[in-house]
């Protein structure tokens, strides 16, 4: 089990310094929210900063966690840029760059308010189109493609990233809907989700992870490694009960743990705290 810290807040400066404080303290990744415009129902509007450079300064700042965003979704993204973004990333982290994608929440205001696309099943083929030219970017050879939505011709994208055959992709799978989970096979990590047969989200349990997992392990057929990503907040002040926490999501196959803490108490101060406590390794 790895364990990764998802930091919900934060300026640009003190988010890099928590992530070098995260790798002293023990943490395996640190994690950043890919965010254009986060609406709030307050007059006090959330700030937002640029995933791309926010992770460039956490690169610099460490040198042996993980480093990602969680999670972006490539479909407002032109995915020659996106490609150039994350290779020049993982080659300034020496290989340690993820990148976890999904479709994005359907009411993200930095979606409906400036014109991307809302439709679900366009999302996911802008989607799958967007992976096909990031890998096929990512190999340093020339590439071409022709899907309905995007185009490449004749582009060889040099240097390649660091890691190889690429970069960690890591995918939301809604569970058990085929589709959704047939993209996920293809590459290198689940972000589990859950639906309920009218599509709103539904509660998943261990049990739900280890069916997950079973399918997973039955019909992959790629050799690369594979990680399942399990979200959720422990108690640092108590050892015990934080690995009481994570313990039944690794027996069912979970690989990491990202501790978010995406309600309060939350603030920049309850972060930093949690972040030196380290993470809540099982024993």
């Amino acid at each position: 089990m790895q364990y990764g810290f998802v930091f919900p807040n934060g300026d640009v400066h003190s988010i890099a310094e928590m992530a070098a404080e995260a790798e002293e303290a023990g943490w395996d990744g640190v994690f950043i929210p890919d965010c254009i415009y986060i609406d709030s129902e307050s007059d006090h509007k959330m700030p937002g900063f640029d995933p791309w450079i926010v992770l460039a300064a956490m690169a610099m700042r460490t040198k042996r966690v993980r480093i990602g965003t969680m999670l972006t979704a490539p479909s407002r993204r032109r995915p020659w840029k996106l490609a150039r973004e994350t290779a020049t990333l993982d080659q300034l982290s020496n290989g340690r760059l993820v990148l976890p994608v999904g479709l994005g929440a359907l009411d993200d205001a930095g979606f409906t308010r400036v014109g991307e696309v809302i439709d679900r099943k366009t999302r996911a083929q802008m989607l799958d189109e967007s992976l096909e030219i990031l890998a096929g970017l990512w190999s340093g050879q020339t590439f071409s493609f022709k899907g309905e939505h995007y185009s490449v011709k004749n582009l060889t994208f040099l240097p390649p990233p660091v890691q190889s055959p690429r970069i960690p992709i890591w995918v939301v799978g809604a569970w058990p809907r085929m589709k959704s989970m047939r993209r996920v096979l293809r590459w290198d990590g689940l972000l589990p989700n859950m639906l309920n047969a009218d599509g709103s989200i539904a509660e998943i349990t261990p049990a739900d992870l280890r069916d997950m997992k079973r399918f997973i392990d039955e019909q992959r057929t790629e050799t690369t490694p594979f990680d399942i990503i399990w979200e959720g907040r422990t108690p640092g002040e108590d050892r015990e009960k934080a690995a009481a926490i994570v313990r039944p999501w690794a027996e069912e196959g979970a690989t990491w743990w990202m501790e978010a803490m995406w309600t309060a108490p939350n603030g920049p101060d309850d972060v930093r705290k949690r972040v030196r406590q380290g993470p809540p390794r099982i024993v």
